[in-house]
């Protein structure tokens, strides 16, 4: 690799490096990071419910009733859109499909 090769490479690296920090500070100042990100954590754990869920070939209505809920709080829970869920439900919801929640606190 030249000289020139290197110092383009590494240019092109801190442009990408820099890409996600500088849409995080745009929706800090906007106002929506909190919010945001709640809707993608969201998103996330309804995915991997409801793959699970298929992995099982459980239906919605087994789902339901291994977890002790009704089939309309298990829709909530399913709906990505819907971020108020409590972690009792999430961690219900996991062992329902043998699995474990794992909440981590991590430094901003």
């Amino acid at each position: 690799m030249t000289a020139k090769t290197k110092k383009a490479a590494k240019k092109t690296a801190a442009k990408r490096a820099s890409v996600g920090s500088s849409f995080d500070d745009f929706l800090r100042e906007e106002g929506a990071f909190e919010e945001t990100q709640s809707v993608a954590i969201k998103r996330v754990i309804a995915w991997a419910l409801a793959d699970q869920m298929e992995k099982k070939n459980l239906s919605k209505t087994a789902m339901a009733t291994r977890m002790e809920t009704s089939r309309s709080q298990l829709d909530r829970l399913l709906d990505p859109e819907n971020t108020d869920v409590k972690l009792d439900t999430l961690s219900r919801a996991a062992r329902a499909v043998d699995c474990e929640l794992r909440v981590e606190l991590v430094a901003a």
